[in-house]
């Protein structure tokens, strides 16, 4: 599973877990932490009002209290998410539907070849790629 961040200038945080890992209200947080450290690292022109915004499904482990009120410390402000329907488009649905055309002829045998592929996939994309993810959200 790919957990990925990004705003108009580009992916700021994203984590590949292990193909034994599920998502928990523990990891959802340390998530969020990762998040907030990783907006700070790049500096100031990350780390604007606009990225104190978020968006992100209404899953059980994102709305679980200690979530929750780890976003309330960090003073983020969450856009509501209606239910699940399958024709709304999740907040990272731009992301990701660009990346089935590159890895239809991929075949990993490693979770090291997996982040690889995933650091250079992010690494091709540009800023008018990540900029039209972000103005397209509202007409979804």
């Amino acid at each position: 599973m790919l957990n990925a961040n990004y705003n108009q200038l580009g992916v700021v945080y994203y984590e590949l877990l292990n193909p034994t890992e599920t998502i928990t209200e523990t990891l959802s947080r340390t998530q969020l932490k990762r998040l907030s450290r990783a907006l700070k690292e790049k500096g100031f022109q990350y780390y604007s009002r606009y990225d104190k915004i978020i968006l992100h499904d209404n899953t059980r482990q994102h709305v679980a209290v200690p979530v929750k009120n780890y976003l309330k410390t960090l003073d983020w402000e969450v856009l509501p998410h209606p239910p699940y329907s399958p024709d709304i488009a999740s907040p990272d649905y731009h992301l990701f539907r660009s990346m089935p055309y590159t890895l239809s002829e991929q075949r990993f045998t490693a979770y090291e070849d997996t982040k690889n592929w995933i650091d250079s996939w992010i690494a091709s994309k540009n800023k008018g790629f990540f900029r039209l993810g972000i103005r397209t959200l509202p007409e979804r």
